[in-house]
This record gives structure tokens, C-alpha cells and sequence, in this order.
């Protein structure tokens, strides 16, 4: 598997912030993109 930088980051941000909003607030994207990135981080990490 390889990693995408810009999904770890957003993880990273989200993780941080403790909410996908304060995240997107930081990071300047939309809190469905922050979703969008660490659901596809999921899928891409085998996690259910």
C-alpha cells in the first residue's frame, strides 16, 4: 500500500484539531473534502 502524503495530512490536521470542522477551518477546504480524504485514508488502510 502506498501512502498519500495529502490524506496523512489531512488525518494529521483532523486528528490535531479534534473535529473535521476545526480541520477544514485550518487546512482552508470544506469539511466534506476533510471527510472525504480520511474516508478514502480508511478504505485505502483496510480499515471496515
Amino acid at each position: 500500500m502506498a501512502l498519500d502524503w495529502d490524506k496523512l495530512r489531512v488525518f494529521h490536521a483532523a486528528a490535531e484539531a479534534g473535529s473535521f470542522t476545526h480541520a477544514a477551518e485550518t487546512l482552508h477546504l470544506s469539511q466534506s473534502a476533510i471527510s472525504r480524504q480520511v474516508s478514502a485514508l480508511e478504505h485505502d488502510g483496510g480499515v471496515p
